[in-house]
């Protein structure tokens, strides 16, 4: 990226992932003016930024990317240089339940996006549009191999049928309008401030209110796991360092069943809630397994290791109890996002 790239439109900022990468874009680059776009909708929240209200280089704009008009008018108004896109629908169960939902933010919505990019400059010069994706565009994968970038696309869900479309859509104005892009596909997330309807947030609160831990089928499904903050140091990375129209994975370097993660959070709750040991994993409650559940994603993040030096820099164990440290540490933060549409959702889930 060079100098001239400093308008910078980050969607989805209040939300999980894009609240630690605002934040990281904020205070490193105090010359870039950061404009952070969010629709405010049940994952996003802005107490995860509201440290940054008095930044001089920060500014919210509340708002829907699946508004043509809207988006249309910000991008014409602040003539941005390059977008780090992450707003999104994410949650796998929520994509079988309502996949219109997804089809209409993730797809429209990221085309929308382009669209005004693309249509905001007559040069594009100097210019980026950043996509940020998942691992599940990939599918499953068997007891071995990784996923790289060169893997087929395989979406085995609605959410990951979304994600892969507007890949797609990214590549695809690359291809055929010359606009400047990079990818990235990530692994499982986790850290402070993700909203709790996903597991290690989910059965922290569980374990903390004594209620039951809800595991999928067998609980032998593997995930790769990626600490949030290291995942924004990767988008810097990317976004300034990374070859234009090119692809990313972006991985945790460790694999851990459902079942294993969750008793070793089991584990360690029991030890930092002072618990006879043992306690917490007898909540672990077995449910009907989801629908086209994949049994294993496991990331290759050779490529941006071996071009941009980028590793993450804990382990699962370390990161896990950073984490387990945070949430307990903002009880109120915890129940403040606990109420109301999750609680309802969860009920009608686990009922």
């Amino acid at each position: 990226m060079t100098k001239a790239r400093k308008n910078i439109l980050i969607t989805g900022g209040a939300g999980f992932i894009g609240s630690h990468v605002v934040r990281h874009f904020v205070h490193k680059y105090p010359d870039y003016q950061i404009y952070n776009l969010d629709a405010l909708t049940y994952a996003g929240n802005l107490e995860n930024i509201k440290d940054l209200e008095s930044a001089p280089n920060y500014h919210f704009i509340k708002g829907n990317i699946k508004d043509i008009e809207f988006i249309n008018g910000i991008f014409e108004k602040h003539q941005f240089d390059a977008v780090i896109h992450l707003a999104a629908e994410s949650h796998v169960d929520r994509s079988i339940t309502n996949p219109n939902d997804f089809i209409e933010t993730n797809v429209l919505g990221t085309a929308n996006l382009l669209n005004a990019f693309k249509a905001s400059h007559d040069l594009l010069e100097d210019k980026l549009f950043y996509h940020v994706s998942t691992d599940e565009v990939y599918g499953s994968l068997g007891k071995e191999g990784l996923f790289t970038e060169t893997t087929p696309y395989d979406p085995q869900s609605p959410y990951a049928a979304s994600k892969a479309a507007s890949d797609h859509f990214v590549r695809a104005y690359g291809n055929t309008y010359g606009l400047p892009f990079v990818i990235s596909n990530c692994s499982n997330n986790y850290g402070p401030n993700q909203f709790p309807e996903k597991l290690i947030p989910l059965f922290i609160n569980n374990i903390k209110h004594n209620k039951p831990l809800p595991v999928y089928g067998d609980g032998n499904y593997t995930r790769d796991w990626l600490y949030v903050l290291d995942h924004a140091i990767a988008i810097d990375e990317i976004f300034h360092r990374g070859s234009m129209g090119e692809t990313y994975n972006i991985g945790g370097f460790n694999e851990w069943t459902n079942l294993n993660l969750i008793q070793l959070l089991c584990s360690l709750m029991d030890e930092k809630l002072k618990r006879p040991k043992g306690s917490s994993e007898k909540l672990i409650t077995y449910v009907k397994d989801r629908a086209g559940h994949d049994r294993r994603y496991a990331i290759d993040a050779g490529k941006i290791n071996k071009e941009l030096g980028w590793k993450p820099s804990v382990t699962f164990e370390q990161g896990l109890e950073k984490t387990l440290d945070w949430y307990l540490s903002n009880d109120e933060w915890l129940e403040n996002v606990t109420s109301g549409a999750y609680q309802e959702y969860y009920q009608k889930m686990y009922s």
